[in-house]
């Protein structure tokens, strides 16, 4: 799959200043801040998620309290 993105021109500025400066290219740090968010966006919109599940009363949540106390754990 290819995908085409029209960047401002600062962060092309950036980019070109990074990939001259290491020898790397400008596709490999765009492919490298793309997987990097793309994480951090994926674990957000999970947790927003199964927030959204426990605030509906669709997920069950268990007291930390509860757990030490399960497994003979001082709180």
């Amino acid at each position: 799959m290819q995908l085409f993105l029209r960047l401002p021109a600062y962060i092309e500025d950036r980019l070109d200043r990074l990939a001259v400066s290491t020898g790397r290219t400008k596709t490999f740090y765009a492919m490298e801040a793309i997987r990097e968010h793309l994480d951090e966006l994926e674990d957000y919109y999970e947790a927003e998620a199964v927030k959204t599940r426990i605030d509906d009363d669709l997920e069950r949540t268990i007291p930390l309290s509860q757990i030490l106390a399960d497994y003979g754990l001082k709180n």
